[in-house]
């Protein structure tokens, strides 16, 4: 694992392990097609492996995968938000949250992405749920993110990476 520091702000390049990516086929073939997913369960696997790249820079911490959260540590509620990519994920990059999420139980939000071919991640950082939503701006579906020209397939909540805290500040 190293770290790729962008104007003072630290990312985590995580090598995915072999092993993350067994356990993660197995829970999401059990886990199927949630209600409301914007892949048609297509993200599970991914969002699998981006809860094990989490936890693995998070000492203690503990996998739950509710519906409201995935880990708790410290007594935090984390609900890991993963996007796959073709690409290492630049500063203005945006982390996304479903607007049809919004009600989850969780204290905060911890976001990753993942490479296509599942080689490698990045843990990008975190933010509290309440500072996340007030931070953020709203897409509504079918709208053109101006930053990419991303045609908006869900109402989203999006924020650049940059605004993000480092996660060795929960740690």
């Amino acid at each position: 694992m190293w770290s790729l520091i962008i104007k003072g702000y630290i990312m985590k390049e995580i090598i995915i392990d072999k092993e993350w990516i067994k356990q993660s086929q197995l829970k999401s073939k059990e886990m199927g097609t949630l209600n409301n997913s914007i892949t048609k369960g297509d993200g599970n696997l991914s969002g699998f492996i981006g809860e094990m790249m989490a936890l693995s820079c998070l000492p203690e911490a503990k996998l739950l995968n509710t519906y409201d959260f995935d880990i708790i540590y410290k007594d935090n509620k984390l609900d890991v938000k993963t996007k796959r990519t073709k690409v290492a994920p630049r500063e203005y990059y945006d982390c996304s949250v479903a607007a049809f999420n919004t009600k989850q139980k969780c204290s905060h939000y911890v976001f990753t992405r993942v490479l296509n071919d599942f080689s490698k991640g990045w843990l990008l950082g975190w933010m509290p749920k309440d500072e996340y939503f007030n931070s953020s701006r709203l897409l509504k579906k079918g709208d053109r993110d101006g930053d990419n020209g991303f045609i908006v397939k869900s109402d989203c909540y999006n924020l650049p990476i940059n605004k993000l805290y480092d996660i060795e500040e929960l740690v």
